[in-house]
């Protein structure tokens, strides 16, 4: 299944969030799913569950914190599953001009206003072109049987690599 050829990003997002649902296994999770990932691709200046829930339903914020919360730290669904659905519907937009032979990211730089994650520092960000505390994010891969490697099980980059090779 790809994704539809319609040059409405709406529908788009929605085909994308609809076939990660299909996966997750269960009907209640397919809210927070649709609110975690519209939160992200939301212009809030930090991702976290609290300006996301702020953002996503401004007339319930404390509920929702409380559900996206559920959603990320309890959600048993299948990484794996989800993965492969990711996998799936990406890589023939990915490969439509043939397929990869290499994957090389740059750097990229989040501004961060705390220090409490993994990586940051004062240091030179990109997206502000001067130094100040944030986050850099570096991933590349050149070998066609890398692996996807991340923070953790929930926060792995996605390695279209790997995807060739079935896990």
């Amino acid at each position: 299944m790809g994704l539809p050829k319609s040059s409405d990003a709406g529908s788009r997002f929605s085909a994308y969030v609809d076939g990660l649902a299909r996966v997750i296994g269960h009907a209640n999770w397919v809210r927070p799913l649709r609110d975690y990932c519209t939160g992200l691709m939301m212009p809030c200046e930090r991702k976290s569950v609290e300006p996301m829930a702020a953002m996503t339903a401004p007339e319930r914020t404390a509920a929702q914190h409380q559900s996206l919360l559920h959603f990320v730290g309890e959600g048993n669904w299948s990484d794996d599953k989800a993965l492969a659905k990711v996998r799936e519907m990406v890589l023939p937009a990915i490969e439509r001009h043939g397929p990869i032979e290499a994957w090389i990211i740059d750097d990229t730089g989040f501004p961060k206003k705390g220090r409490h994650s993994v990586g940051v520092a004062r240091q030179y960000c990109g997206e502000l072109g001067k130094q100040d505390n944030c986050q850099i994010v570096s991933r590349g891969s050149s070998c066609p049987r890398s692996a996807p490697v991340g923070r953790s099980d929930r926060h792995r980059l996605f390695d279209p690599a790997a995807a060739a090779t079935p896990s």
